[in-house]
């Protein structure tokens, strides 16, 4: 059976529905738009099989527009539309209106895509429905044509791009990893970036709320309210040996479980199938993992690092300054005091991208030796120049990536292969050297 309609969006759905945006979210609202006997119009800037332009011409003949996260609140073509009189929302927002299972919010600066797969993965090795989704790279649209049922529970990741908009999105329970410096570009300061994420919180029911110490610390600070109880010691905690051998047994990853402990506790799991569960996550590619060990070195990708707080939070993980390959398109924030506080973490920094001088401008006076790089190809080939045996060289850019790449997938990607050709090129060491790594 289709998906039930609301009763509001009917005479909106007799006219076509206008798709900002293509993509895996755009894709998601046609086949959900078709499914329930209505037409879509895609609008995208990249042309292709979509329109390339929104007009006043052509808002005029949409009563609802719905709009992929890259649309910022101002964007001229969403101005346009209202202006035109048609409802505006964003494809979360869209999404929950056909939703009939339960929603688990996930949000935060960073883990909030590896907090989703883990719970979601959770949830299935308990025996329960559940569909990873938002931010995540899957489309909640398309979610809601294919798992229809009640007893789903859809684990979506919430941006603050996303969360900025919302009209109807309501989830039972909201977990916020963290907060610290990101997406300033878009958002006028910390209090809009944190405000955005807000409207997420108050829309979710009372006492099923859960937040880590970064983000009660920033509510302090911004003369924010949150609901009472909701904030979690995530930072600074003792060694859990429940749960050695796991990704989760280190920071930044105890945050994570820390968060999903308290939420699984509250649905009444059972605690050993979540242990059991984290004993057989793995995590998704681009997150701090070792490519290779090449000549005595060691390679690692985190192209997933796009803040300056991910990417300290992945320095922690090495008890000796590494060669950090970062750089790429800004975000906002300090991007010199960022580079001067890597000072005694990085023993040189390779530079790439846009903000490239940028960090040389705040490393050099610290005192960081530096080296600026046309090709993320090029860092490589200077690190493996620079490295000695037993050092580490680690991919953890601190910003964007679509100054060069298509995205940090691609960015990952493409270190990946150059590590591989170089390890192609170099003949392995008689003995290797005895070298501490990240546990």
């Amino acid at each position: 059976m289709p998906p039930v309609v609301p009763e509001f969006l009917r005479p909106l759905l007799d006219r076509p529905v206008a798709v900002l945006g293509g993509g895996v979210s755009g894709d998601g609202v046609c086949a959900l738009v078709r499914a329930v006997g209505g037409a879509a119009v895609v609008y995208d800037r990249k042309g292709g099989a979509a329109r390339a332009d929104f007009t006043a011409a052509d808002a005029a003949r949409h009563a609802l527009v719905v709009f992929s996260p890259g649309f910022a609140v101002e964007h001229p073509w969403l101005q346009v539309a209202r202006a035109g009189g048609g409802l505006c929302l964003g494809e979360l927002d869209f999404a929950s209106l056909f939703w009939t299972g339960r929603i688990l919010a996930i949000t935060g600066t960073n883990g909030k895509t590896t907090l989703t797969e883990f719970l979601t993965h959770a949830l299935r090795t308990a025996g329960r429905r559940a569909v990873a989704v938002g931010n995540v790279g899957h489309s909640f649209s398309l979610a809601a044509l294919e798992e229809p049922t009640s007893d789903t529970v859809a684990v979506c990741e919430v941006s603050s791009f996303q969360a900025e908009t919302f009209r109807h999105f309501r989830a039972e329970a909201t977990l916020w990893t963290n907060l610290a410096e990101d997406h300033l570009e878009r958002h006028a300061g910390m209090g809009a970036y944190f405000d955005a994420k807000l409207r997420l919180v108050l829309s979710t029911p009372s006492g099923r709320f859960w937040a880590g110490t970064s983000v009660c610390a920033w509510a302090r600070r911004l003369g924010r309210a949150l609901p009472i109880p909701a904030c979690l010691r995530t930072e600074g905690l003792p060694p859990d040996p429940r749960l050695a051998g796991t990704i989760f047994a280190e920071y930044p990853q105890r945050e994570n479980f820390v968060l999903a402990e308290a939420w699984w506790r509250d649905r009444g799991l059972g605690p050993e199938i979540l242990l059991g569960a984290a004993r057989s996550f793995r995590l998704g590619r681009h997150r701090l993992a070792r490519v290779a060990e090449v000549g005595g070195v060691g390679y690692w990708n985190d192209s997933k690092a796009t803040n300056f707080h991910a990417v300290h939070g992945a320095l922690a993980r090495f008890d000796r300054p590494v060669l950090l390959i970062a750089g790429g398109r800004a975000k906002g924030g300090d991007i010199r005091s960022f580079a001067a506080s890597l000072a005694g973490r990085v023993a040189h920094l390779l530079l790439l991208g846009e903000t490239a001088e940028e960090l040389a401008a705040g490393a050099a006076p610290a005192g960081i030796p530096l080296t600026r790089c046309e090709s993320l190809e090029t860092a490589v080939e200077r690190a493996a120049q620079l490295a000695r045996p037993g050092d580490q060289v680690l991919l953890s850019p601190a910003f964007a990536s679509f100054d060069m790449f298509r995205n940090y997938e691609d960015r990952g990607d493409r270190f990946e292969a150059a590590v591989r050709r170089l390890a192609a090129a170099r003949p392995p060491l008689a003995t290797p050297p005895t070298q501490s790594l990240p546990s």
